[in-house]
């Protein structure tokens, strides 16, 4: 299946029913547990806020429901992202993300999901958040199109994502 043709079809699926394409196939996410929904919403919200405090307006953050498209066959729907430039408020395809966002759970295939959005030039950053830990792998693209650097950072740092140029504290992706 094409992302084009995944995109109708998923269209006239029941409220609540969410899935991903992966290389042509449908995949059905996981039901989420609480702490990874409250997880969710927290980084969404800081996302928003440092973007509003750093005057972004040409940046949006979205909470799931907005996904990315990585080629024709092959559609993720991260957890939180940031948009940079126009887009159209009727597509659930974000067209432009610069920063990804995924809150990690048991079942996440993060090394795939890693090398699907960096294959995106436009992705600079992809944050995988561990809530059960409290800490953050950022995975950021450096001056080399190539080279990507992973740092782990805890509750008590903050994220320079430069683009789009906001800064996050860690500790407010957490609840507690």
């Amino acid at each position: 299946m094409s992302v084009d043709e995944f995109l109708v079809w998923s269209q006239g699926l029941p409220e609540g029913e969410r899935y991903e394409l992966v290389d042509g196939r449908i995949e059905r996410m996981q039901s989420e547990r609480i702490i990874h929904a409250e997880t969710k919403a927290r980084v969404w919200l800081e996302l928003r806020t440092a973007l509003q405090s750093a005057g972004r307006s040409e940046c949006q953050a979205f909470i799931d429901g907005v996904s990315v498209r990585i080629d024709e066959t092959t559609l993720r729907e991260p957890d939180a992202l940031i948009h940079c430039g126009p887009y159209d408020p009727d597509s659930i395809v974000a067209e432009n993300p610069v920063v990804i966002v995924e809150v990690a759970s048991p079942q996440s295939p993060g090394v795939r999901k890693s090398l699907d959005y960096f294959s995106l030039e436009s992705v600079q950053h992809y944050l995988i958040v561990l809530p059960a830990e409290g800490r953050v792998l950022h995975h950021h693209r450096s001056d080399s199109p190539d080279e990507i650097t992973t740092r782990i950072v805890g509750r008590d740092a903050t994220i320079d994502l430069s683009p789009p140029g906001i800064t996050l504290a860690v500790e407010a992706f957490f609840a507690g």
